[in-house]
């Protein structure tokens, strides 16, 4: 992708995606749509990479004044893929899809415009740190937030250690993080986890308005705040990213892991035994 004049364009515009994830520009409101919903959004190395390309041409297009970043069907995203054919898929590769969540992630912050999440359903695994990575997270009250690393044997990742503990505090990450609790959007809200929660029927015209008023708004006052915030309270953001790297791929060859992984295809309890 390459920046142009959005002088010398029109208002509306579409832009290159991917299938899984469709990107497009109207009325100053770039949105960045996860497309998988078969599989509740869950995530590729190559939707995450495509995630992060659209957040680093937003930081330089002109004709961008805000971002809206949802998924399309039923729910926002169920994480990365660990069923049987997202592990065996031709060219997956953990370490890749790990940075590539980084990259996401770590865009989504930097960039110099404001953010909004869209959570309709559920949220899991990185798709959470993906959310929380937003300036501000609307959910609809059916949704819900689950961290599930460890039910697999795994570690949270994607920045999640530092976006949840920024949220609501060390002690509340911890139960999420450790218990693999479900959180409501209700719940979540309450804790101050995202930004607000509405009836699912109310939920399109909420997020219309608060994109309305980033849109219309003092875009450089906007920008200095969001650095200023991020500044103050995501400081141990990048050594998440490096402590849970190192975490995770050492967890990822464990025989948790695969116990886990392989409990989670076939339903059932994992008998972990690593120690």
């Amino acid at each position: 992708m390459t920046s142009t004049d959005a002088r010398s364009e029109p208002e509306t515009r579409e832009y290159p995606g991917i299938d899984d994830v469709s990107v497009s520009l109207a009325d100053g409101v770039l949105s960045v749509t996860l497309n998988r919903p078969d599989s509740l959004n869950s995530l590729t190395q190559d939707m995450l990479s495509a995630v992060a390309e659209a957040m680093e041409f937003a930081a330089t297009d002109p004709a961008v004044r805000v971002v809206r970043l949802g998924g399309a069907g039923r729910g926002f995203s169920s994480g990365a893929g660990i069923s049987e054919d997202d592990q065996n898929a031709e060219g997956h590769d953990a370490e890749g899809v790990l940075d590539a969540a980084n990259r996401a992630v770590g865009s989504i912050v930097a960039l110099p415009k404001p953010v909004v999440a869209v959570v309709q359903g559920p949220a899991a695994g990185v798709g959470v740190s993906l959310a929380l990575a937003c300036d501000v997270v609307l959910a609809a009250d059916q949704a819900f937030f689950l961290l599930a690393f460890t039910k697999i044997g795994l570690m949270p990742d994607g920045g999640a250690s530092a976006l949840v503990a920024a949220n609501i505090g060390r002690i509340r990450a911890m139960r999420l993080a450790l218990l693999a609790e479900r959180l409501t959007a209700t719940e979540a809200h309450d804790w101050g986890l995202i930004s607000g929660v509405y009836p699912a029927a109310e939920l399109d015209a909420a997020v219309d308005k608060v994109l309305t008023k980033l849109r219309t708004g003092p875009a450089v006052a906007l920008r200095k705040t969001k650095h200023a915030v991020n500044a103050a309270t995501l400081t141990g953001l990048d050594d998440a990213f490096a402590l849970e790297r190192e975490g995770q791929l050492q967890l990822l060859v464990s025989n948790d892991f695969r116990e886990g992984t392989r409990a989670f295809q076939q339903n059932r309890r994992p008998d972990f035994t690593d120690s």
